[in-house]
């Protein structure tokens, strides 16, 4: 049986008699971890990634011993990773409580095949699931949007609706913490776009604990220090299903172009995702919401630094 190698630096398979675990030093290794050198096996290497959340947590002091929890689940290979692994804390934070919330962005086909993923996964977990969708929140689906003149591509405006989505989702489940599922891919290419586009001050978001702002649950992100690679082999090997098919309008997003870079550069400087994730964490403000948010939006009422708040900009603009 071959296993991930590094060998001629592509990641290729190969045949030979893979070497036995770095951590166990009984099983025979299935993974080789380039940015720290280790080789493991299947049972070591499950267990690194749930003992790095685990740690994560803590440094970033994430969560109370009653917080209760709301996870951002789209029905992809990390949040249901984030689902599975959260779903074991209760031990840790016995009074603690765990629910569920998806947002069905109104994507006709990709989206409903998440849907129903995510509901199976919290079925067979038994963890509460409330769905929120784009057209009771806001009158419009994604696909409506995309099929009308406008002046950005549509992850623009998804990212800014999916995100009031979300918290507005958190709160209306009682939820005091909001975890999303984004790995360290995804931290790395979000520090490399705010620097692309000159907007360092918006390294705030890059606190993986969140903050405490009225009118906000806290985002919490416990993947964040967990490669894409990671969290997929991770996905694989507990066997649980996700979805694979890409979203339709994912193509026109700038972070391709992040992650193409990100990507190339890891091959030969393994570990440089690392590098670019912590020096975000170094050079964010030290005030973690440099601006203080005072107004309310004339409009809908939502916590804004503005007169009208970003979403009904954005409505307004596709009326």
């Amino acid at each position: 049986m071959g296993f991930i190698s590094d060998s001629d630096n592509n990641n290729s398979l190969s045949l030979e008699e893979p070497p036995v675990c770095s951590r166990c030093n009984r099983k025979q290794s299935v993974y080789y971890r380039p940015y720290s050198g280790e080789r493991l096996c299947v049972s070591c290497f499950k267990k690194t990634i749930r003992k790095r959340v685990e740690k994560t947590i803590a440094r970033y002091d994430m969560l109370e011993y009653d917080s209760r929890i709301a996870i951002g689940v789209s029905g992809g290979k990390d949040s249901l990773g984030l689902l599975h692994i959260m779903s074991k804390l209760g031990k840790k934070f016995p009074n603690s409580e765990l629910v569920a919330v998806s947002i069905d962005e109104g994507v006709k086909g990709y989206r409903d095949e998440a849907l129903d993923i995510a509901s199976e996964a919290c079925k067979s977990l038994d963890v509460e699931h409330v769905v929120y969708s784009f057209k009771d929140l806001f009158g419009v689906t994604m696909d409506e949007i995309a099929s009308r003149e406008r002046d950005l591509v549509p992850c623009s405006y998804c990212g800014v609706l999916r995100r009031r989505a979300l918290n507005n989702a958190a709160l209306k489940v009682n939820a005091d913490r909001l975890a999303t599922g984004h790995n360290l891919d995804d931290m790395a290419q979000t520090a490399m776009l705010n620097i692309l586009r000159g907007d360092i001050n918006r390294l705030y978001m890059m606190n993986p604990g969140g903050k405490s702002i009225p009118g906000f649950a806290q985002r919490i992100k416990p993947f964040c220090e967990i490669p894409e690679r990671e969290t997929t082999l991770y996905a694989f090997y507990e066997g649980f299903r996700f979805q694979e098919l890409p979203c339709p309008y994912a193509d026109e997003a700038m972070r391709n172009d992040a992650r193409s870079f990100l990507n190339r550069m890891e091959v030969k400087r393994p570990g440089t995702k690392f590098t670019v994730y912590r020096t975000a964490i170094k050079l964010k403000p030290e005030d973690d919401a440099p601006v203080i948010i005072r107004n309310r939006c004339k409009i809908c009422g939502e916590p804004t630094t503005q007169e009208t708040c970003r979403v009904c900009q954005i409505i307004e603009s596709l009326s």
